[in-house]
């Protein structure tokens, strides 16, 4: 249990810092869609622009849209996904005899962690993703929904479409975080790991990490950008009032397939940069974050407690969104 705790409170507080970035990327992941490139209006160029542009049209603050479900949703799926992996870590189910990631193992159980954190905080994410698509501009991207807070919001969908409604889209925020969360964690674990056996950078390094997080960053980006862009947009979608289902896609693989017909294959790629840009950062501070509340934490325990391990391979457990 403290495990889930701590990995919640350090992913919340890396959270406030690169709250931004989610918030331009869904801007853009929803940009045109269904629309071939030349029929829209470009409001966001890049992810820069796109910085400018809201603060601009919407003041500062709208780069933090979303901020507060974003919060508990870190808190929540990364307590469940970080705390599952450590635990299986600390277990020995990831590793060999020799304490070394086999790539199998640590593929199984990144997948896993990812699957069950998706699953508790897919509202989270969808509300989420509704309050950062909303814009006071003229013509804004993507649908607009009425919420204004995420209290109203969970009060909106519960009141129209019962609990089922709160886990509309729950299928696409799974793929997409168990195949990020697959791909990363096991990424991440063996860029450090290789670092330090091949004396180039010490595990417990702050470069090691910063070094690791970038290489895997660009692999978990090409991987995972098309299944973010899909939850994207079922998630904003609007729904038949009677329903509660989708009006626009019927599923992921609904979705993907008029995003190709319309938008063409790079219409899955939409945002790729900002959810690159922001990977980095977000795993850098939250690995910090998480390594300096468990060593806290693990301070104030009992001798009895499972120790930090001295080459900081435990902490080899990065965080997305």
């Amino acid at each position: 249990m403290s495990e889930l705790l701590l990995g919640g409170i350090a992913a919340s507080l890396a959270c406030f810092f690169t709250n931004p970035l989610e918030v331009v990327k869904t801007r853009v992941q929803l940009q045109g869609e269904l629309k071939a490139r030349g029929a829209y209006y470009v409001h966001y160029r890049n992810v820069f622009h796109a910085f400018y542009a809201m603060a601009k049209h919407e003041s500062l603050l709208s780069l933090q849209k979303g901020l507060v479900p974003a919060i508990y949703y870190q808190f929540v799926m990364n307590g469940f996904r970080l705390g599952f992996y450590q635990c299986l870590d600390n277990y020995g189910f990831t590793r060999n005899e020799k304490n070394e990631v086999v790539f199998v193992k640590s593929v199984a159980a990144g997948a896993f962690s990812g699957v069950a954190g998706a699953y508790a905080a897919s509202p989270l994410y969808m509300i989420k993703t509704q309050l950062q698509a909303k814009s006071c501009i003229g013509n804004p991207v993507g649908y607009q929904h009425s919420h204004n807070s995420m209290t109203e919001a969970f009060r909106s969908v519960y009141q129209s479409y019962g609990i089922k409604g709160l886990w509309r889209g729950v299928t696409s925020s799974i793929a997409r975080v168990s195949v990020g969360s697959a791909i990363q964690l096991t990424t991440f674990s063996k860029l450090k790991d290789i670092l330090h056996d091949k004396k180039i950078i010490a595990a417990d390094s702050s470069l090691n990490t910063l070094c690791a997080a970038t290489i895997g960053g660009t692999v978990v980006t090409a991987c995972m950008t098309p299944f973010d862009v899909v939850a994207t947009r079922l998630y904003n979608q609007p729904v038949d009032p009677k329903t509660g289902k989708g009006l626009i896609y019927s599923g992921i693989t609904d979705c993907i397939t008029k995003i190709i017909r319309t938008e063409s294959f790079l219409g899955l790629y939409k945002g790729w940069s900002a959810v690159l840009f922001r990977l980095g950062p977000h795993t850098v501070l939250s690995l910090f974050f998480w390594r300096e509340i468990r060593k806290i934490y693990f301070d104030l325990k009992v001798p009895s407690t499972i120790p930090i391990k001295a080459s900081g391979t435990e902490f080899s457990k990065v965080v997305n969104n």
